[in-house]
């Protein structure tokens, strides 16, 4: 993702100041304090103990959040690897990120109520969403489960704090507000990373660092409005983090996924859109991405049923243009299963199209 900040400032015309005596007292005046506070959106000027008192009010509702919301949020080791999660329930189930969990059955988790780790199993990973649920073996008593919020409450510019493990400093907290929300994006399969193509996501400028992931992102009603998963990265090559733009799984989401692993053991109603091919990113002439290969297309799934085989090559869902198997999940992360579309296709050089009813991942 890139960025580029505009730093430009507003200046007034130039004006030439005679006595210079006059100059001073206005320099002066401004060192002093001396100048008349500035209006509020009122009118009114905004006198400076009010300015005062509302930063105390905000940092006292700071702490009032940080300590209703943090013995929630729990640290989670797998081997070498650390993540975060937060309490879901009392009876002992843990929501966290599927690439937290791994590949792993245990994990040894550390909660506020105690210094000794706990041991705790596997329940299920639903890696398509990145959430996984594992389970304390023994549940501690006074174990507090976190309060999650509705995802439709959630605003553009609301401040929020993101709380959990980065970088293995149990405890912490950051704070920014919400950026953006109804983000589409996509996680690398590198450092550990389970490739999905995740939707709806809560953009924030709250830190995201290694081990907040499966944390909270919590508003200043002590909800947890997300899960933090991943930060953004410069796509240029060997570009780091870009500060001040990370991403949380929205808490519809996990209280949908938290909700059946606990009830079924598995996610059985995923409410995410499927084509139901495997492909590949082919390239031109120029050796640019252009379009999505069909591998496979088993029988019976959505593109069989609509004419596609192995060979074809999808350019476009929709109206949205494909070039890249990434730029295909994105574009099926904002669809739902059952409903129609019109796929753009190209076989032995010709184009075509066909409709599809889309299936269910």
């Amino acid at each position: 993702m890139d960025a580029t900040p505009s730093h430009g400032r507003r200046r007034g015309p130039a004006r030439r100041s005679s006595p210079s005596l006059a100059a001073g007292v206005c320099v002066l005046a401004l060192a002093c304090g001396c100048a008349a506070p500035p209006p509020s959106p009122s009118g009114a000027p905004v006198r400076p103990d009010a300015v005062a008192q509302g930063t105390v009010d905000l940092e006292e509702r700071y702490e009032s959040v940080i300590d209703d919301v943090l013995p929630t949020v729990v640290q989670i080791a797998t081997g070498d690897a650390l993540g975060s999660g937060v309490v879901y329930d009392d009876k002992g189930h843990i929501v966290t990120n599927a690439h937290v969990v791994g590949d792993a059955k245990s994990f040894d988790v550390t909660v506020v109520t105690g210094e000794r780790a706990l041991k705790a199993s596997l329940v299920s990973s639903y890696p398509e969403q990145d959430l996984a649920v594992i389970r304390l073996d023994d549940v501690p008593e006074g174990l507090k489960p976190a309060k999650f919020g509705t995802a439709g409450e959630v605003r553009v510019g609301q401040i929020v704090l993101a709380m959990g493990s980065p970088l293995g400093l149990s405890s912490s907290v950051t704070q920014g507000i919400v950026s953006a929300v109804g983000r589409t994006v996509s996680e690398s399969r590198a450092g550990g990373g389970t490739g999905a193509t995740l939707a709806d996501m809560v953009q924030t400028s709250a830190a995201i660092n290694p081990g907040n992931s499966g944390g909270a992102l919590v508003d200043l009603d002590s909800e947890v409005i997300g899960i933090p998963t991943l930060a953004a990265t410069d796509p240029e090559p060997g570009g780091s983090a870009a500060p001040g733009i990370g991403f949380a799984i929205p808490v519809s989401t996990v209280r949908t996924v938290a909700d059946q692993i606990i009830e079924s053991g598995r996610v059985t109603d995923s409410g995410r859109a499927a084509l139901d091919i495997t492909g590949r990113t082919v390239v031109d002439d120029d050796y640019r991405p252009a379009g999505v290969a069909v591998v496979t297309a088993p029988e019976g799934g959505a593109a069989e049923e609509a004419g596609l085989r192995a060979g074809d090559v999808i350019t476009r869902l929709g109206d949205t243009r494909v070039t890249t198997i990434t730029s295909l999940s994105e574009a099926l992360a904002s669809r739902s299963p059952g409903q129609k579309v019109r796929v753009t296709y190209v076989r032995s050089g010709t184009d075509r199209t066909a409709q599809v009813t889309l299936g269910e991942i």
